[in-house]
């Protein structure tokens, strides 16, 4: 069950589903197994205004508070992960950037495309390199000054939304420490290359990206020279919460599939919704899913109460994006062999949600940055 939600919230998460189920869910299947990217789905989620959910009115967005958003993530993870993280990383990563660290002429500039309006497109987060993910204080791409620009040279890996998008949040090193860069897409020297034969996420934009002296305005550098570290751990504090909303969603798809499974087969002369094993399966995964829930509820509460919440997206994450890979198992479990095809859904769910325990930040590190918190003694050095 969901945190006590308002009749506007209420409305938002009919109306998500409501869509996803009619724009997303009938697709799904065929975009993954196609490796398709959703071109005319775009229009129709920027019309519906989720890709501009949290981002001000007077910005184009619908200023939606943190927990209506997290309602919305959590349908689209339901039916297709891989549109979840279209809208996670623009919103949750790139917009909340913005917003919190921009100038006014660098919100009043992308904001408003970033929610739909005059020539839209999405957002990519570009701070994973080639060999620097865990380790981002380590990244080789370097920014120099020449006059009143900047020249950013190196290359991004797993970018979402990299190829597809119009703006690049690019964290490069300067002489004066890791800082974050407006690049421009169609940037001179700027080229996304969309990544293919991965697991899962099938239907969504993952690049590799590299920079070849793409030359940028000084007014482009986001927040202050050298403090751009901080800007992706807080961006990645508000992305995190929206990665277990749709692990959540992911957990609910895998309970309502293996529920109507486990009522329509039949062995041993009744279905095997009546077996006490199979029951098992189905009430561990409602476990999980409630609990998930339950956390990225909380983490959502806070944001929008102004406070702060590190810990807690991390403990919503780890715990959501490892609930979502045992329900997956769980689900395909109870559908058996069918399970292991793409006639039913259920596989689909554990390729999806198996790369939400790698990604911003894997479950290992969120385990030290706990194991922090709670020593006071850091792993990292």
């Amino acid at each position: 069950m969901d945190l006590s939600l308002s009749d506007t919230q209420a409305g938002i998460k009919q109306l998500a589903k409501d869509f996803c189920d009619r724009e997303l869910a009938p697709n799904a299947r065929e975009l993954d197994r196609t490796e398709a990217y959703p071109e005319e789905l775009v229009p129709k989620l920027f019309e519906v205004g989720f890709l501009g959910a949290t981002i001000p009115e007077e910005h184009g967005g619908m200023g939606l508070d943190y927990l209506s958003y997290g309602l919305i993530v959590e349908e689209a993870g339901r039916t297709d992960a891989s549109v979840r993280s279209m809208i996670s990383v623009n919103l949750g990563l790139v917009a909340s950037s913005i917003l919190n660290y921009g100038t006014d002429e660098q919100k009043a500039e992308w904001l408003p495309r970033l929610a739909g309006e005059r020539d839209p497109g999405l957002g990519a987060f570009g701070l994973t390199e080639p060999d620097h993910g865990s380790d981002p204080s380590s990244m080789t791409s370097f920014a120099r000054r020449d006059g009143e620009d900047w020249v950013i040279n190196g290359s991004k890996m797993w970018i979402t939304n990299g190829s597809r998008g119009v703006l690049t949040v690019v964290y490069a090193n300067t002489d004066d420490g890791i800082t974050a860069f407006l690049v421009p897409q169609d940037a001179d020297g700027y080229e996304g290359r969309p990544l293919h034969g991965k697991l899962g996420l099938r239907a969504g934009d993952t690049a590799e990206v590299t920079l070849t002296d793409v030359r940028v305005p000084g007014d482009a550098v986001l927040g202050e020279v050298g403090r751009g570290l901080r800007i992706a751990l807080h961006s990645l504090d508000n992305g995190r919460m929206s990665l277990a909303a749709g692990c959540t969603g992911i957990s609910q798809a895998c309970l309502d599939a293996s529920l109507a499974y486990a009522a329509e087969r039949e062995q041993f002369g009744k279905p095997i919704a009546g077996f006490q094993l199979v029951q098992e399966l189905l009430s561990d995964i409602y476990l999980d899913l409630e609990a998930s829930r339950s956390l990225w509820q909380k983490v959502a509460w806070l944001h929008d109460l102004g406070e702060r919440h590190t810990i807690e997206s991390s403990v919503a994450k780890t715990f959501c994006s490892e609930a979502a890979v045992r329900n997956a198992n769980r689900a395909v479990q109870v559908h058996g062999g069918y399970g292991y095809s793409d006639e039913y859904p259920v596989g689909r769910y554990l390729r999806d949600a198996r790369v939400t325990t790698l990604y911003e930040g894997t479950s290992q590190i969120q385990r030290l940055l706990l194991g922090r918190h709670l020593t006071g003694v850091s792993a990292f050095t």
